[in-house]
């Protein structure tokens, strides 16, 4: 089955050395099930991306959580926003995502949303974990939990969706969606076309193993090459589980979460409804800070990860936040990052604006950005390897105030991501091979 993560925030936090069985998905059910069984008769909600352990783990919670006595309905393939969403309109006790979000097939993860529609507490992480490794007993008959399927999810969301930007129309608009195989296939062509645009959809024919290869978010280049073949105004692109969108414009060019957040965030302030500043992460392009600030628009960065961004929200009382893969945070409408409202979000702008997609991502110029990922054996302290500290602040030097180096252990690969900003690309792509062979050198010596 590949690797497997589960954590309160997607694949993140691997849980020792076990891989995500259908054995432990059910044993993860039923320690949920009797948390929330705890707190009364609970009704929980389970939806899911398209990947083909999809069907197996549905199953596999499903029988735990109705085996702790908790109430279960299917949702189906919805994009997790959708769950988040429907989990505050159905006021379930809980709701739970079953993706690998932007990974392959063969990876999959399991989410929770609370009944707000954000993280789980952490008492209730910790009282979930410490039943997992309980032997599993199973209620009395008369007390198991019953299984219904929510026929009408998709169109509970559709709707949803469609109501963030009552006041515009899309009528006029040829857009190309690329839904990536994945969560949004249906949900998200219905949206745009309800609202009136020409929709011009690829990457909605999963079959379980498609999702997320070679379309979507992360390889936007069919989406490109399509929006100059249709003369497109703009292309879409989500990913697996349609919490995270990229743009094209019409002429062909990417416009990325960096960009978006930015629209979204300008034009939010020329409406009067900013309530504050933009969080990004250490990964945000040094351009867009400049650029908001010159729109005298406070900026703050977070760790990489929207639980970050959206911690630093909650502390500001703001409202825009976002990374550069695209996961976008806007608070007035959704609790959690979602590529439909996100993009419905910058349109509203486009619209309302009378610029085109191409002339707002004009506005700024991203600095040159050069990314090396240097293999890892083992985990690392900068602290304790002073050659990288040394060697960081060389780079730092020769950049002259002109950009900035990040030295970032990934998360979900066993790398460390070395960046180097800096408005001459030479110098950045010079200095981020010499960091890299540094950095290197220290990790494996």
């Amino acid at each position: 089955m590949g690797k497997k993560y589960f954590g309160t925030d997607g694949i993140r936090g691997k849980v020792g050395d076990r891989q995500i069985t259908p054995e432990f998905v059910m044993r993860l059910g039923w320690a949920a099930g009797k948390v929330f069984a705890a707190q009364g008769k609970s009704q929980i909600l389970i939806g899911k991306d398209t990947r083909i352990s999809g069907y197996m783990f549905e199953a596999a919670l499903e029988a735990g959580l109705s085996a702790a006595g908790v109430n279960v309905s299917m949702l189906g393939p919805i994009p997790t926003p959708g769950i988040a969403y429907l989990t505050r309109a159905f006021r379930a006790q809980a709701g739970i995502v079953i993706s690998a979000s932007h990974n392959p097939y063969y990876d999959n993860g399991i989410k929770f949303f609370s009944s707000s529609g954000e993280k789980l507490p952490d008492e209730t992480e910790a009282a979930i974990e410490a039943y997992i490794d309980q032997p599993m007993q199973c209620v009395e008959s008369d007390a198991l939990g019953k299984a219904v399927r929510i026929n009408d999810a998709a169109g509970r969301y559709i709707e949803f969706c469609k109501g963030t930007v009552r006041s515009i129309t899309l009528a006029g608009l040829k857009i190309v969606l690329d839904c990536s195989n994945g969560a949004a296939y249906r949900i998200a062509p219905a949206v745009f076309a309800e609202l009136g645009a020409e929709v011009i959809t690829i990457g909605n024919e999963p079959n379980g193993f498609n999702i997320n290869e070679g379309c979507g978010s992360t390889s936007p280049n069919g989406l490109r090459a399509r929006v100059i073949e249709e003369q497109a105004d703009l292309g879409i692109a989500f990913d697996g589980d349609g919490d995270r969108v990229v743009m094209v414009d019409d002429h062909g060019n990417l416009v990325d979460g960096d960009q978006l957040l930015y629209i979204m965030a300008v034009h939010a302030k020329e409406q009067g409804r900013l309530q504050g500043g933009v969080v990004g992460t250490l990964m945000t392009n040094f351009g867009m800070e400049h650029a908001l600030l010159e729109q005298d628009i406070p900026f703050e960065r977070a760790n990489v990860g929207d639980r970050y961004v959206l911690q630093k929200l909650h502390e500001n009382g703001w409202r825009y936040g976002g990374e550069s893969s695209g996961h976008l945070l806007c608070l007035d409408y959704q609790t959690t990052g979602d590529a439909i409202v996100a993009s419905l979000q910058v349109l509203q702008a486009l619209l309302e604006s009378g610029k085109t997609l191409h002339e707002w991502q004009s506005q700024f110029a991203k600095t040159p950005q050069v990314m090396i990922n240097v293999k890892r054996s083992r985990a690392f302290d900068l602290d304790a390897l002073p050659q990288i500290g040394e060697a960081i602040r060389a780079t730092e030097e020769k950049l002259a105030g002109s950009g900035r180096v990040l030295l970032r252990p990934s998360g979900t690969e066993p790398v460390v991501r070395v960046m180097v900003e800096g408005q001459n690309p030479r110098l950045a792509a010079t200095l981020a091979k010499e960091l890299a062979v540094t950095v290197e050198e220290a990790l494996n010596s």
